[in-house]
């Protein structure tokens, strides 16, 4: 299981971010769930959290198309700063959903321990990364002589995510990972 410090570790001391245990008391999900947002924290990610926005009231807050959930993140849209995108989870289950600028749900992943561990994983990886850079900026672009490389790289890192939670990766359409992956090709 991720860590605190190893968040901390890629993402840099003041870009993770503790639940407040008062916040997250009452919510309808498991204990350990709880316990892992304000022992381990949520990280800034590239692309996907540029805000940690764990919700205080103990009724889910963001509306979806799979229903309400609890709001843990939020993501401004690099083209449209108006448009948000989150990150949820689900009460009782502890999925974890992407959740769309429109609501519409994409699947993350089974719970909130694995989402850290992927989140862990796919920062730290990303961050270090000479070829994943950002996948819509001039630097992230893997057209040239580093193509080759660069998709041996996201196989890499997507059969690493895909070993945390095969759930994850159980489709492609309205599941996050594949899609997030396949941004870094076309």
């Amino acid at each position: 299981m991720t860590t605190y410090d190893q968040l901390v570790g890629w993402a840099g001391l003041g870009n993770v971010t503790r639940a407040d245990w008062d916040a997250v008391a009452s919510w309808r999900v498991p204990s350990f769930v709880k316990a892992q947002l304000v022992d381990v924290g949520i990280p800034l990610a590239p692309r996907l959290v540029d805000r940690v926005v764990v919700q205080g009231e103990a009724e889910p807050a963001l509306l979806t198309s799979r229903g309400p959930l609890y709001r843990l993140t939020e993501q401004a849209d690099p083209d449209d700063q108006a448009e948000r995108s989150f990150f949820g989870i689900e009460p009782e289950t502890a999925a974890v959903y992407f959740v769309m600028p429109d609501g519409e749900a994409w699947f993350a992943n089974s719970h909130v321990a694995v989402w850290l561990d992927v989140l862990h994983r796919y920062g730290s990886r990303v961050s270090a990364s000479r070829l994943l850079g950002e996948p819509d900026s001039s630097e992230g672009s893997i057209y040239g002589e580093d193509e080759e490389l660069a998709v041996a790289e996201l196989n890499r890192l997507a059969e690493e995510l895909r070993t945390i939670d095969p759930a994850a990766f159980g489709g492609y359409e309205g599941f996050l990972w594949p899609g997030l992956l396949d941004r870094w090709l076309y």
